[in-house]
């Protein structure tokens, strides 16, 4: 029931605006649920697709919450047991481009 009402608080703040960090961060909160319920492709997606891409155009790259969301992607990618060798290196990539940060 969580679940449903997070993605309802998402999905309202996406269509006032995509961009805004508070509607980043209402998206991350649904994807640590994802992460906790151990729906890691949805969590995947969902940083991926969406997350990320808002938040490096309207944070940068470097912003902390940019950031964070860098850290969920690589812990869905290592933690879910149907993990393939191309997620491990995309983590290994994202953290390896953070500690040069």
């Amino acid at each position: 029931e969580a679940l449903v009402l997070q993605r309802e608080v998402y999905a309202r703040d996406v269509a006032r605006d995509v961009s805004h960090e508070h509607t980043i961060m209402c998206g991350n909160n649904l994807a640590t649920s994802f992460l906790t319920l151990e729906r890691f492709d949805d969590a995947k997606t969902l940083l991926r697709d969406q997350l990320l891409p808002a938040s490096r155009q309207s944070l940068g790259a470097d912003h902390n919450v940019t950031l964070t969301l860098n850290q969920n992607l690589t812990y869905a990618l290592h933690t879910d047991p149907d993990h393939t060798r191309e997620d491990l290196l995309e983590a290994e990539t994202i953290l390896q481009d953070a500690v040069q940060r």
